[in-house]
């Protein structure tokens, strides 16, 4: 079975703002099979805003979980993401879900994945999939070096990823948190 790559995601927190995007590009081998994928979606009024990458179908079980974590600690966005973590770590049969996810609010940027990881970068810069370390790179870069807004950052740095990575397109949704 060929391998699925795919996505590249990236959330800035800079100067008061917090936005995330991601690419819409899924690869099946050496094809691209969807260039138009969702890969950002936005929970609690878009106070909460998640992306993901890694297999979709395992993406979706991670949001309903989350979502439902989000219910279960209201206004605890790490809490919520760590019981989660333990969850995935624990529970059989997620163990073999195959994703990772970037959680974004105003107040918090948080990296999950199935191996119990919850991390929080010190910059408030993070990016996953194929794509991710041309845009984590691209995405410090302009946080360092330039003037632009943090959408427009979050743009311009999963551009320069699509420029590199080929599991990467331009068909780029930026939303901003509220």
């Amino acid at each position: 079975m060929e391998k699925i790559r795919s996505t590249t995601i990236l959330a800035v927190r800079h100067q008061g703002k917090a936005a995330i995007g991601g690419d819409g590009q899924v690869t099946l081998g050496h094809m691209i099979m969807k260039p138009d994928a969702q890969k950002i979606r936005k929970m609690m009024d878009g106070k909460v805003i998640t992306g993901f990458a890694g297999a979709t179908a395992d993406a979706f079980a991670l949001l309903e979980r989350f979502e439902a974590k989000l219910k279960e600690y209201p206004g605890a966005i790490p809490r919520a993401a760590t019981e989660l973590a333990k969850d995935w770590r624990l529970d059989r049969s997620l163990r073999r879900l195959e994703a990772m996810m970037i959680i974004l609010s105003k107040e918090h940027l948080l990296l999950l994945s199935g191996t119990g990881d919850v991390i929080q970068p010190n910059d408030g810069v993070l990016a996953i999939g194929s794509g991710g370390p041309y845009a984590l790179a691209a995405a410090r870069a302009l946080v360092n070096h330039s003037k632009l807004a943090t959408p427009a950052i979050v743009q311009n740095a999963l551009e320069i990823a699509a420029d590199m990575c080929i599991y990467t397109n331009r068909n780029i949704t930026v939303v901003e948190a509220n």
